[in-house]
């Protein structure tokens, strides 16, 4: 009787099927429209708008990127940079933080826990930290700027802590210490491997909150090559708006010839285009654990 109620029938699978692909249709379609845009003529856009049929194509606004050379170059090194080494260094220090605070015959675990909810409910502000990343610690115009003052999360290390605490069993904690293992054999040999769901997980958020930074590189980076990619968009797509909202510079006819041949929203899109291409590749490769860590909690021992 069980298994019977639990069947779904040939007509509510149909119905299921067709939801969603009415979603998948939702989110490939804007994806879709980010392409055609990117690859169509100012022309075209200020014509027709954003069509899925453009009048015309062009790679003007990759052009214009490709005209920047270098610049582009390094900025995509610097972001891939600072993302990777930032989110190892990252899940590092938060998944060993999280295993001490785990581990319920640590003395400190209280305090230390303690003081991770108070940095969650109080902060100095944008004000404070701007004064000790710059005049104490000096880390403005550096790559350190992008990798200390986020590296630990309260709210990742609580999820960690909790993960530790709910789907590895203490008696495996009492079976490696009973065969002579320290706290870092019991890290990197029991805990790590059933951790993989937990650290994919906290992963994938900092790697895209690290890729989708831009405020830190427009507040600390003067430095050219070092400046972040979403950062040089984010330079480019104001210096285009200024450009074109400047009378000054239209009244000419230098520059209404380069306002004509100043992309805009077909630049935009491929802009859009540039930063989540790196986003969609990387997901499947954390897909598989996103999937183990639901599995978890649905094996009853």
């Amino acid at each position: 009787m069980t298994a019977k109620t639990n069947q779904i029938t040939g007509r509510w699978n149909a119905v299921f099927i067709f939801i969603l692909l009415i979603f998948a249709v939702l989110v490939l379609v804007p994806m879709a429209l980010v392409v055609i845009v990117s690859f169509s003529s100012a022309k075209s856009v200020a014509a027709v708008g954003f069509s899925l049929t453009p009048m015309e194509w062009s790679l003007q606004a990759y052009q214009h990127l490709w005209r920047m050379g270098k610049q582009v170059k390094d900025s995509y090194l610097i972001t891939i940079f600072h993302t990777v080494t930032g989110t190892l260094m990252s899940l590092t220090t938060m998944s060993l933080f999280a295993y001490v605070i785990s581990q319920r015959n640590f003395v400190a675990r209280r305090f230390l826990t303690w003081l991770l909810f108070f940095t969650m409910l109080f902060s100095g502000g944008l004000v404070p930290s701007y004064i000790v990343n710059t005049v104490y610690l000096r880390l403005n115009d550096t790559i350190w700027v992008f990798l200390l003052p986020t590296l630990v999360s309260a709210y990742n290390v609580i999820i960690l802590r909790t993960f530790i605490m709910t789907t590895i069993p203490s008696a495996l904690f009492e079976a490696a210490r009973i065969d002579g293992a320290g706290h870092f054999a019991v890290f990197f040999r029991v805990v790590l491997p059933l951790f993989k769901a937990g650290l994919a997980t906290i992963g994938l958020f900092n790697v895209v909150n690290r890729w989708n930074d831009w405020f830190t590189g427009m507040l600390y980076i003067n430095k050219p090559e070092l400046v972040p990619l979403q950062t040089l968009l984010q330079k480019m797509q104001r210096t285009i708006e200024f450009l074109r909202a400047n009378s000054g510079v239209g009244s000419t006819p230098e520059g209404v010839a380069m306002l004509k041949d100043l992309p805009e929203h077909n630049l935009r899109m491929a802009c859009t285009l540039l930063i989540i291409l790196p986003m969609t590749m990387a997901y499947p490769f954390f897909q598989r654990y996103f999937i183990h860590g639901l599995t978890l909690g649905s094996i009853k021992e």
